[in-house]
């Protein structure tokens, strides 16, 4: 599960700092650009991805160790 977390994590925080570079330097890249029901809120969506990350991550490091 610690594993299972991580990699979510990991999955969260790589497309939440991909959705940002998009937002501020209008490169193609990331998933969150492709969302068309999200077209004007990337930088908010990517912040929540970011912060679920963090909080993705600081469940892993709670579980114990399998």
């Amino acid at each position: 599960m610690k594993r299972l977390l991580e990699l979510l994590g990991f999955l969260a925080l790589t497309q939440g700092v991909l959705g940002l570079v998009h937002e501020f330097t209008d490169w193609r890249v990331g998933v969150i650009h492709r969302l068309g029901f999200l077209d004007g809120h990337g930088v908010y969506v990517s912040m929540a991805l970011v912060a679920l990350a963090v909080a993705l991550f600081a469940a892993a490091h709670s579980r114990r160790p399998e």
